[in-house]
């Protein structure tokens, strides 16, 4: 069994509670806050109303109210949009990451613990503290929402021990999932093309939501044509906004940059199951079209 653990410095804990959390809420986010209880996390996302991308987070139980698990870089931003949108809502919105971590573990070493359940979101509490099968896939483990001061002796008593950070993102890319790096995201892309249906993200049953109009839409008529795919370099450099071409027809663009990089691909316009490699304008790479798709 793997015992390695990664201490995600670069994600922030905002805490949401008060009379009207779980309405305020509800007619933001992509999925149903329903779903949320002690034993259940979603993944979830904050649209623009046109459909388009601005934020993604974990959404986990937490007393009264809930756990935001967002990227850092994203967190002060994020905290400011929901307080834009609060107006008469009785809520309360605290940016805790100063105060919590998370911390990332393997899937075989989640089930090793008492009460666990191989469930997707499945979520139980460890010293009160809750441990969450991520959502979105299991190839990604479970993450611990802890008190940084309670921290290495939760580790220690679960036998898990520090492992680089880099070896999450490693992961996260393999999977076809973005790990960081949000910002490059934002208005370039629909929620359906971040793949949010396969990662459990869109509640299409829910009522309305910032975004939901645009977001039926492409799911009800089919025009889903682009999605978000890791893309590998294999000579060269990229940049954000390059293009990408299969011989001279265009078939993609650059969004995230660097060792783990993302682009949004015509899959429908590639055949992405042959090996083969693609250009952009000072580069050869490959597109790695993700198991789940």
């Amino acid at each position: 069994m793997n015992n390695s653990v990664y201490i995600l410095e670069d994600r922030a804990i905002l805490y949401i509670n008060g009379k009207d959390v779980k309405e305020f809420l509800q007619n933001l986010i992509s999925n149903d806050i329903n779903k949320v209880t002690d034993n259940s996390s979603c993944f979830a996302s904050l649209l623009t109303p046109q459909g388009k991308f601005l934020y993604e987070f974990i959404i986990a139980k937490h007393k009264q109210g809930y756990f935001i698990d967002c990227e850092k870089s994203q967190a002060e931003s994020l905290f400011q949009q929901l307080n834009n949108y609060k107006i008469r809502s009785k809520v309360e919105i605290l940016n805790l990451s100063n105060e919590f971590v998370v911390a990332s573990f393997g899937h075989e070493k989640f089930l090793s613990i008492e009460g666990s359940q191989d469930i997707l979101g499945f979520t139980l509490k460890y010293r009160e503290d809750p441990i969450i099968l991520d959502p979105r896939n299991k190839n990604l483990g479970a993450r611990l929402i802890i008190n940084l001061e309670k921290l290495y002796l939760s580790l220690k008593k679960l036998d898990l021990k520090d492992s680089k950070i880099e070896n999450y993102y490693k992961l996260c890319h393999q999977v076809g999932i973005v790990p960081k790096n949000f910002n490059q995201l934002q208005n370039k892309l629909f929620g359906l093309e971040c793949n949010y249906e396969e990662l459990n993200g869109i509640d299409f049953k829910k009522g309305c939501y910032i975004g939901q109009e645009n977001t039926a839409r492409i799911k009800l008529r089919g025009k889903l044509l682009k999605r978000l795919m890791p893309i590998s370099l294999v000579n060269g450099k990229i940049k954000e906004n390059d293009l990408i071409y299969e011989d001279k027809t265009e078939v993609g663009k650059v969004l995230i940059e660097g060792e783990y990089s993302f682009a949004l691909i015509k899959y429908k316009e590639v055949k992405l199951d042959k090996k083969c490699d693609f250009t952009t304008k000072n580069a050869t790479i490959k597109i790695q079209k993700p198991f789940w798709i």
